[in-house]
């Protein structure tokens, strides 16, 4: 009944989705009324009229925040979902905010990550008061602003507002993920006094920490001589090229990928960087260019720094330089590390302050994440294991995740969905886009695991 409902509701659920998409919510400059930008505001704006329209109750928490709640009962279940994206980056086929469908494919930044779940679940709610399925809790979804850059809006529905008793974020995979492992990330700054002959003049690249950057760029100043000698060495390297303008500038190109799974991808700073310390440079650059090919390079799980850490639970740390930023005077980079579950931020951190304090690189701007466990033998995940086996006749197993979700934010939480096992993961990437059969499954097994929950 609720699933021939949902599947009735397709058109609209298509367009509404589709809208969503269509606005850039990128965080950007804060401004009067708008925390996290005008883009960010606009996706949160539209989320709750969406809702205000189909009946429910909706609150914006000074628009930090905000959610649509239904039903009655002392007690409360939420979905939790996050409406802001990363930036696009290059190499999209399809506009990455035109929401176009192309055989079958909703093409679009945040389409998977996470507006299409989130707007999903709004209708997956209308499903259940369109059909007068009685609920003994009331039912929140609440529409994340600030996931992609420090989740400050979910913490501040948390300091202001009801806890649920229990939930799901539809921000990952499935089955279910009962385990993400802690997130840590810190900006890494160099002080550029001193340059010998060649001098670097700009370099930048990466869009964000969590995303394996895809393109890089350096601007370096030097004689005629050393300009041959480089563009002689390129001739064997065929993912960096060369404009010879006043400034040679060099450009790096790699494949990027989700930032809790590096492996996947190939950095496109790190592989800049190590041309770059193959060259003639001295002094401060030169120590900043053999610290991250020493001591970063294309590992990616942190055995050159001897903090390569694992268990059986999560598996293993891993590490991404997401951006670099700099000119002559000082170069910065954020470094964004996933460890496993059992393990915790004190087993690495003392590490990586002596090996950057050895190169004179300063670290700042850290931000953490504490991993996330949930014991397999709690009535959500039994809940939530009856709902995946009965929609998709599939083994309802768990598994762990580097990535980081609003589970960590509240208790009783994790994420289930959206993604079915073996459809291609483009999250953070060119070309993110999700069938609309997987759109709809989606909805229908949201639908059920509301029910589950709250009836």
């Amino acid at each position: 009944m609720l699933d021939k409902k949902i599947l009735d509701m397709k058109d609209e659920i298509l367009e509404a989705v589709r809208q969503s998409i269509m606005i850039r919510s990128v965080e950007s400059e804060k401004k009067e009324g708008a925390p996290f930008g005008e883009g960010v505001q606009k996706a949160l704006e539209h989320a709750l009229k969406l809702a205000d329209d189909m009946g429910f109750r909706t609150v914006s928490l000074d628009n930090m925040i905000g959610y649509a709640e239904y039903g009655s009962g002392e007690e409360m279940i939420a979905v939790l979902g996050h409406l802001d994206v990363v930036p696009e980056g290059d190499g999209w086929t399809y506009p990455p905010f035109a929401a176009e469908i192309h055989e079958n494919r909703i093409y679009g930044r945040g389409i998977l990550d996470d507006k299409g779940p989130t707007i999903g679940a709004l209708f997956a709610l209308k499903a259940i008061k369109v059909m007068g399925i009685p609920l003994s809790k009331r039912v929140r979804i609440i529409f994340g602003t600030n996931e992609e850059r420090g989740s400050k809006g979910i913490k501040y529905y948390v300091e202001r507002d009801e806890m649920p008793v229990a939930g799901f974020t539809p921000d990952a995979q499935y089955p279910i993920i009962n385990a993400e492992k802690g997130i840590f990330t810190c900006t890494l700054i160099k002080p550029l006094s001193k340059q010998g002959k060649l001098r670097l003049t700009r370099i930048s690249g990466g869009t964000a920490p969590n995303v394996v950057p895809s393109y890089a760029e350096a601007s370096i100043e030097t004689g005629q001589e050393q300009k041959n000698k480089i563009k002689e060495i390129l001739k064997n390297i065929d993912f960096i090229e060369f404009q010879d303008n006043e400034s040679l500038i060099l450009k790096s190109h790699g494949i990027s990928a989700h930032g809790s799974t590096p492996e996947l991808g190939r950095n496109a700073i790190t592989q800049l960087v190590e041309f770059l310390n193959m060259l003639d440079f001295a002094g401060d650059v030169k120590q900043l260019f053999e610290f991250i090919t020493t001591y970063i390079d294309k590992e990616t799980d942190g055995k050159n720094l001897g903090i390569n850490l694992k268990d059986e639970v999560s598996g293993k740390l891993t590490l991404n330089i997401g951006t670099i930023q700099g000119d002559h005077t000082k170069v910065s980079l954020e470094l964004n590390i996933r460890y496993p579950v059992t393990t915790t931020i004190d087993d690495f951190i003392n590490k990586l302050e002596w090996y950057t304090r050895k190169f004179g690189i300063q670290i700042s701007n850290i931000r953490h994440k504490k991993p996330l466990y949930v014991e397999p033998n709690t009535d959500l995940i039994k809940k939530l294991q009856k709902v995946y086996f009965e929609k998709t006749g599939d083994e309802p197993e768990l598994i762990a995740i580097g990535g980081g979700t609003y589970a960590k934010s509240m208790d009783n939480i994790v994420a289930f969905g959206p993604l079915f096992k073996g459809e291609l993961d483009l999250t953070h990437q060119p070309d993110e886009y999700m069938t609309i059969d997987s759109l709809i499954k989606n909805i229908q097994i949201i639908a059920a695991a509301i029910h589950e929950l709250a009836k």
